[in-house]
Protein backbone atom coordinates (compact mmCIF):
# COMPACT_ATOMS: atom_id res chain seq x y z
CA UNK A 1 0.00 0.00 0.00
CA UNK A 2 1.03 3.73 -0.99
CA UNK A 3 1.90 5.99 2.33
CA UNK A 4 -1.17 7.80 1.45
CA UNK A 5 -3.52 5.08 1.00
CA UNK A 6 -2.88 3.87 4.42
CA UNK A 7 -4.08 7.52 6.17
CA UNK A 8 -7.60 7.56 7.08
CA UNK A 9 -9.80 9.77 5.03
CA UNK A 10 -11.74 11.31 7.90
CA UNK A 11 -8.30 12.73 9.25
CA UNK A 12 -7.67 13.93 5.61
CA UNK A 13 -10.93 15.92 5.96
CA UNK A 14 -9.88 17.49 9.30
CA UNK A 15 -6.86 18.24 7.78
CA UNK A 16 -8.32 20.23 5.64
CA UNK A 17 -11.03 21.82 7.68
CA UNK A 18 -8.28 22.79 9.46
CA UNK A 19 -6.15 24.06 6.68
CA UNK A 20 -3.19 22.29 7.45
CA UNK A 21 -1.22 19.54 6.73
CA UNK A 22 -0.57 16.08 7.63
CA UNK A 23 3.27 15.33 8.19
CA UNK A 24 4.39 11.80 8.99
CA UNK A 25 0.96 10.77 9.41
CA UNK A 26 0.95 13.06 11.88
CA UNK A 27 -2.02 15.72 12.13
CA UNK A 28 -0.80 18.47 14.40
CA UNK A 29 -3.74 21.07 15.74
CA UNK A 30 -3.00 24.79 14.49
CA UNK A 31 -2.72 26.53 17.80
CA UNK A 32 -5.95 28.91 16.75
CA UNK A 33 -8.11 26.16 16.82
CA UNK A 34 -6.73 24.66 20.09
CA UNK A 35 -3.95 22.13 20.55
CA UNK A 36 -2.76 18.62 20.35
CA UNK A 37 -2.43 16.17 17.49
CA UNK A 38 -4.25 13.20 15.76
CA UNK A 39 -2.73 10.63 13.84
CA UNK A 40 -4.55 7.14 12.11
CA UNK A 41 -3.32 4.09 10.17
CA UNK A 42 -5.70 1.63 7.65
CA UNK A 43 -3.33 -1.71 7.97
CA UNK A 44 -5.74 -3.12 5.77
CA UNK A 45 -9.43 -3.78 4.39
CA UNK A 46 -10.01 -5.27 7.47
CA UNK A 47 -8.37 -2.59 10.46
CA UNK A 48 -7.84 0.79 10.83
CA UNK A 49 -6.75 2.85 14.22
CA UNK A 50 -7.17 6.55 14.82
CA UNK A 51 -5.07 8.38 17.49
CA UNK A 52 -6.42 11.59 19.34
CA UNK A 53 -5.07 13.64 22.07
CA UNK A 54 -6.20 17.24 21.16
CA UNK A 55 -8.14 19.82 23.13
CA UNK A 56 -10.66 22.10 20.22
CA UNK A 57 -11.67 25.75 20.87
CA UNK A 58 -14.59 24.41 19.69
CA UNK A 59 -16.35 21.46 18.39
CA UNK A 60 -15.85 20.66 14.87
CA UNK A 61 -18.14 17.66 13.44
CA UNK A 62 -17.53 15.49 10.64
CA UNK A 63 -19.31 13.06 8.77
CA UNK A 64 -16.86 9.80 8.73
CA UNK A 65 -16.14 9.27 5.01
CA UNK A 66 -14.36 6.02 5.96
CA UNK A 67 -17.70 4.29 7.42
CA UNK A 68 -18.63 1.58 5.24
CA UNK A 69 -22.13 -0.11 5.72
CA UNK A 70 -21.86 -3.03 3.58
CA UNK A 71 -19.01 -4.19 6.33
CA UNK A 72 -20.15 -5.27 9.70
CA UNK A 73 -17.69 -3.71 11.45
CA UNK A 74 -16.96 -3.65 15.27
CA UNK A 75 -15.48 -0.56 17.40
CA UNK A 76 -13.31 -0.19 19.71
CA UNK A 77 -12.61 2.78 21.69
CA UNK A 78 -10.18 3.24 24.47
CA UNK A 79 -10.95 6.22 26.73
CA UNK A 80 -9.41 8.42 29.78
CA UNK A 81 -5.81 6.40 28.92
CA UNK A 82 -3.33 9.52 28.26
CA UNK A 83 -1.75 11.42 30.92
CA UNK A 84 -3.79 15.02 30.43
CA UNK A 85 -0.70 16.22 29.51
CA UNK A 86 -2.23 19.47 27.36
CA UNK A 87 -3.56 20.54 30.52
CA UNK A 88 -0.26 20.12 32.69
CA UNK A 89 -2.36 17.82 34.97
CA UNK A 90 -2.87 13.74 35.46
CA UNK A 91 -6.44 12.48 34.71
CA UNK A 92 -6.15 10.39 37.81
CA UNK A 93 -10.09 9.88 38.67
CA UNK A 94 -11.13 9.64 35.26
CA UNK A 95 -10.65 5.35 35.05
CA UNK A 96 -9.29 3.77 31.45
CA UNK A 97 -11.69 2.02 29.79
CA UNK A 98 -13.23 0.60 26.50
CA UNK A 99 -16.07 0.77 24.67
CA UNK A 100 -17.01 -2.27 22.12
CA UNK A 101 -19.98 -1.26 19.86
CA UNK A 102 -21.23 -3.43 16.75
CA UNK A 103 -22.21 -1.72 13.69
CA UNK A 104 -26.15 -1.69 14.97
CA UNK A 105 -25.13 0.75 17.56
CA UNK A 106 -25.46 4.66 16.20
CA UNK A 107 -21.75 4.85 15.62
CA UNK A 108 -22.55 9.01 15.49
CA UNK A 109 -23.39 8.46 19.68
CA UNK A 110 -20.40 6.22 20.28
CA UNK A 111 -17.44 7.50 18.12
CA UNK A 112 -17.92 10.58 16.57
CA UNK A 113 -14.93 13.17 15.85
CA UNK A 114 -15.81 16.01 18.43
CA UNK A 115 -15.88 13.94 21.76
CA UNK A 116 -12.50 11.59 20.07
CA UNK A 117 -10.08 13.70 22.10
CA UNK A 118 -7.85 11.40 24.43
CA UNK A 119 -9.29 7.94 22.73
CA UNK A 120 -7.82 5.70 20.41
CA UNK A 121 -10.26 4.33 18.13
CA UNK A 122 -10.19 0.67 16.58
CA UNK A 123 -12.62 -0.48 13.83
CA UNK A 124 -12.17 -3.94 12.52
CA UNK A 125 -14.97 -6.16 10.61
CA UNK A 126 -16.06 -8.97 12.66
CA UNK A 127 -15.90 -11.58 9.40
CA UNK A 128 -12.11 -10.40 9.76
CA UNK A 129 -12.35 -11.19 13.54
CA UNK A 130 -14.05 -14.40 13.50
CA UNK A 131 -11.92 -15.98 10.80
CA UNK A 132 -8.95 -15.54 13.29
CA UNK A 133 -9.78 -18.39 16.06
CA UNK A 134 -12.40 -20.80 16.98
CA UNK A 135 -15.72 -19.32 18.32
CA UNK A 136 -16.78 -21.21 21.14
CA UNK A 137 -20.19 -22.15 22.18
CA UNK A 138 -19.67 -21.37 25.45
CA UNK A 139 -19.44 -17.52 25.60
CA UNK A 140 -22.67 -15.74 24.54
CA UNK A 141 -21.14 -12.28 25.13
CA UNK A 142 -18.26 -13.23 22.59
CA UNK A 143 -20.42 -14.66 20.32
CA UNK A 144 -23.33 -12.06 19.73
CA UNK A 145 -20.52 -9.28 19.49
CA UNK A 146 -18.71 -11.11 16.35
CA UNK A 147 -21.98 -12.18 15.05
CA UNK A 148 -22.92 -8.32 15.00
CA UNK A 149 -26.60 -8.89 14.09
CA UNK A 150 -27.79 -6.75 16.84
CA UNK A 151 -27.34 -3.67 18.39
CA UNK A 152 -24.94 -4.11 21.87
CA UNK A 153 -22.62 -2.04 23.70
CA UNK A 154 -19.93 -3.29 26.20
CA UNK A 155 -17.64 -1.32 28.79
CA UNK A 156 -14.61 -2.80 30.36
CA UNK A 157 -12.35 -1.56 32.27
CA UNK A 158 -8.09 -1.47 31.38
CA UNK A 159 -6.37 -3.34 33.78
CA UNK A 160 -2.64 -2.17 33.80
CA UNK A 161 -1.47 -5.02 31.34
CA UNK A 162 -3.84 -3.87 28.86
CA UNK A 163 -2.37 0.09 29.69
CA UNK A 164 0.78 -1.15 28.93
CA UNK A 165 0.05 -2.04 25.52
CA UNK A 166 -2.09 1.62 25.06
CA UNK A 167 1.63 2.91 26.28
CA UNK A 168 3.68 1.30 23.80
CA UNK A 169 1.15 2.10 20.93
CA UNK A 170 1.37 5.84 21.98
CA UNK A 171 4.85 6.36 22.86
CA UNK A 172 6.71 3.28 21.14
CA UNK A 173 9.30 5.36 18.43
CA UNK A 174 8.97 2.69 15.61
CA UNK A 175 11.16 3.77 12.45
CA UNK A 176 8.82 4.41 9.41
CA UNK A 177 9.06 1.34 7.50
CA UNK A 178 8.10 -0.63 10.32
CA UNK A 179 5.45 1.92 11.70
CA UNK A 180 2.29 0.12 10.06
CA UNK A 181 3.37 -3.77 10.83
CA UNK A 182 4.02 -2.47 14.50
CA UNK A 183 1.15 -0.46 14.93
CA UNK A 184 -1.24 -3.41 13.28
CA UNK A 185 0.47 -5.80 15.69
CA UNK A 186 -0.48 -3.57 18.58
CA UNK A 187 -4.03 -2.68 17.89
CA UNK A 188 -4.61 -6.65 17.17
CA UNK A 189 -3.28 -7.23 20.69
CA UNK A 190 -5.60 -4.97 21.96
CA UNK A 191 -8.39 -6.53 21.20
CA UNK A 192 -7.27 -9.87 21.36
CA UNK A 193 -6.73 -9.27 24.99
CA UNK A 194 -10.57 -7.72 25.45
CA UNK A 195 -12.63 -10.45 23.56
CA UNK A 196 -10.63 -12.88 26.54
CA UNK A 197 -11.80 -10.75 28.98
CA UNK A 198 -15.16 -10.78 27.27
CA UNK A 199 -15.41 -14.14 27.21
CA UNK A 200 -15.08 -14.53 30.82
CA UNK A 201 -18.45 -12.67 31.34
CA UNK A 202 -21.45 -15.28 32.44
CA UNK A 203 -24.41 -13.18 30.95
CA UNK A 204 -26.50 -16.15 29.31
CA UNK A 205 -28.49 -13.90 27.32
CA UNK A 206 -28.33 -10.54 26.01
CA UNK A 207 -30.94 -7.90 24.57
CA UNK A 208 -30.45 -5.84 21.83
CA UNK A 209 -30.06 -2.00 22.90
CA UNK A 210 -31.38 1.15 21.74
CA UNK A 211 -29.67 4.98 21.89
CA UNK A 212 -32.33 5.48 24.87
CA UNK A 213 -31.62 2.49 26.70
CA UNK A 214 -27.96 3.28 26.63
CA UNK A 215 -28.32 6.86 26.87
CA UNK A 216 -30.25 6.53 30.32
CA UNK A 217 -28.07 3.22 32.00
CA UNK A 218 -24.84 5.66 31.69
CA UNK A 219 -27.01 8.66 33.33
CA UNK A 220 -27.72 6.39 35.59
CA UNK A 221 -23.53 5.30 36.25
CA UNK A 222 -23.09 9.17 36.35
CA UNK A 223 -25.63 9.29 39.28
CA UNK A 224 -24.08 6.53 41.40
CA UNK A 225 -20.05 7.57 40.64
CA UNK A 226 -21.08 11.43 41.87
CA UNK A 227 -22.55 9.91 44.91
CA UNK A 228 -20.41 7.92 46.57
CA UNK A 229 -21.27 7.95 49.64
CA UNK A 230 -24.72 7.17 49.71
CA UNK A 231 -25.42 3.75 48.60
CA UNK A 232 -27.50 2.66 45.48
CA UNK A 233 -31.00 2.46 45.91
CA UNK A 234 -32.46 0.07 42.86
CA UNK A 235 -36.04 1.35 42.76
CA UNK A 236 -35.13 5.03 43.26
CA UNK A 237 -32.83 4.94 40.33
CA UNK A 238 -34.92 2.66 38.35
CA UNK A 239 -37.83 4.84 38.97
CA UNK A 240 -35.71 8.07 37.63
CA UNK A 241 -34.57 6.21 34.34
CA UNK A 242 -38.35 5.07 33.71
CA UNK A 243 -37.28 1.45 33.83
CA UNK A 244 -38.59 -1.46 35.78
CA UNK A 245 -35.58 -2.60 38.35
CA UNK A 246 -35.25 -6.00 36.38
CA UNK A 247 -35.07 -4.11 33.21
CA UNK A 248 -32.10 -1.91 34.71
CA UNK A 249 -30.51 -4.43 36.79
CA UNK A 250 -30.36 -6.49 33.17
CA UNK A 251 -28.93 -3.80 31.23
CA UNK A 252 -26.58 -2.14 33.56
CA UNK A 253 -24.99 -5.89 34.04
CA UNK A 254 -25.06 -6.54 30.60
CA UNK A 255 -23.24 -3.03 29.56
CA UNK A 256 -20.64 -2.53 32.34
CA UNK A 257 -19.89 -6.61 33.54
CA UNK A 258 -20.89 -6.13 36.99
CA UNK A 259 -23.94 -5.29 39.24
CA UNK A 260 -25.11 -2.08 39.93
CA UNK A 261 -24.00 -2.25 43.88
CA UNK A 262 -20.55 -4.21 42.76
CA UNK A 263 -19.78 -1.31 40.31
CA UNK A 264 -20.64 1.17 42.78
CA UNK A 265 -17.98 -0.71 45.52
CA UNK A 266 -15.56 -0.97 43.72
CA UNK A 267 -15.50 2.48 42.52
CA UNK A 268 -16.28 3.38 46.05
CA UNK A 269 -12.85 1.56 46.98
CA UNK A 270 -10.82 3.16 43.88
CA UNK A 271 -11.82 7.39 45.27
CA UNK A 272 -10.54 5.88 48.72
CA UNK A 273 -7.36 4.79 47.26
CA UNK A 274 -7.35 8.39 45.66
CA UNK A 275 -7.94 10.20 48.55
CA UNK A 276 -5.87 7.89 50.69
CA UNK A 277 -2.74 8.51 47.81
CA UNK A 278 -3.37 12.35 48.28
CA UNK A 279 -2.48 12.13 51.67
CA UNK A 280 -4.80 15.07 52.95
CA UNK A 281 -7.43 12.37 55.21
CA UNK A 282 -6.76 10.57 57.54
CA UNK A 283 -7.86 6.67 57.44
CA UNK A 284 -11.03 7.21 59.15
CA UNK A 285 -11.96 10.96 57.22
CA UNK A 286 -11.67 9.10 54.01
CA UNK A 287 -14.10 6.29 55.59
CA UNK A 288 -16.64 8.88 56.83
CA UNK A 289 -16.12 11.13 53.46
CA UNK A 290 -17.68 8.13 51.43
CA UNK A 291 -20.35 7.17 54.25
CA UNK A 292 -18.83 4.19 56.38
CA UNK A 293 -20.16 4.48 59.80
CA UNK A 294 -18.25 1.73 60.52
CA UNK A 295 -14.93 1.96 59.87
CA UNK A 296 -13.44 -1.89 60.72
CA UNK A 297 -16.15 -2.64 57.81
CA UNK A 298 -14.60 0.01 55.36
CA UNK A 299 -11.24 -1.64 56.36
CA UNK A 300 -12.02 -4.98 55.32
CA UNK A 301 -14.09 -3.41 51.95
CA UNK A 302 -10.82 -2.00 51.46
CA UNK A 303 -8.78 -4.80 51.70
CA UNK A 304 -10.43 -7.00 49.65
CA UNK A 305 -10.87 -4.38 46.65
CA UNK A 306 -6.94 -3.24 46.97
CA UNK A 307 -5.14 -5.90 48.59
CA UNK A 308 -4.01 -4.13 52.06
CA UNK A 309 -5.30 -2.53 55.00
CA UNK A 310 -6.13 1.24 54.27
CA UNK A 311 -3.78 2.36 57.00
CA UNK A 312 -0.75 0.38 55.06
CA UNK A 313 -2.29 1.70 51.22
CA UNK A 314 -2.09 5.34 53.26
CA UNK A 315 1.84 4.68 54.48
CA UNK A 316 2.80 3.89 50.55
Amino acid sequence: MKNADTIPDVLKKLASLLGTEIKQRKLEIPSQFGKGYCTGFIFNDHIRMLISNYELNEDIIIENPDRNTAKRMLFFKFQNIFPDTLSGKKMTREVPSVLIATSRINTDDVISIHSNKSTINIEVDADYLKGLFLLSDQSPVLKSLLQNSQPYLFEQMIYPSLQETVEEIVSQPSDEIFELFFMRIKAEELICRLLMELEKRDEKRLYALNSHDIQTIYKVKDQILQHLDVPPVIGELASQAGMSPTKLKRLFRQIFGDSIFSYYQGFRMKEAALLLQAKKYSVSEVGYRLGFTNLSHFSKLFKEHMGMKPKQYAMM
